[in-house]
């Protein structure tokens, strides 16, 4: 079992900047992946930031490449996601997520890939 629990969401102005923690514990040794994903009223799930727990790689989107970055604090056992220039249409639940077996490339951004689910922080950028 993998524990994750969000925090560090809240409102900010376009063009703001936001950073959110996801504190990991548990049997965090048998994770693949670390994501971050975010639900907007009405819209599915997507991710915005992926990271391979067991080597260096990270994935992003085309909505959020440049803007946001996934990074770790190993010593922590948290994984961070850094937001910048945000926009209005980044509003949404964000949401910490473990996955535990190996995916292609192509999966990393499907949430029903990941088995481990914080419960999520609320981030709400105004115009």
């Amino acid at each position: 079992q993998v524990q994750l629990v969000e925090s560090g969401g809240g409102s900010v102005q376009a063009g703001g900047s936001r950073r959110l923690s996801c504190a990991a514990s548990g049997a965090t040794d048998s994770t693949y992946y670390i994501g971050w994903f975010r639900q907007a009223p009405g819209k599915e799930r997507e991710g915005v930031a992926v990271r391979y727990t067991r080597g260096t790689s990270t994935y992003y989107p085309d909505s959020v490449k440049g803007r946001f970055t996934i990074f770790q604090d190993n010593a922590k056992n948290t994984v961070y996601l850094q937001m910048s220039s945000l926009l209005p249409e980044d509003t949404a639940l964000y949401y910490c997520a473990a996955g535990v077996a190996p995916l292609w490339d192509v999966n990393v951004f499907d949430p029903s890939r990941y088995k481990y689910w914080g419960q999520g922080t609320q981030v709400t950028v105004s115009s």
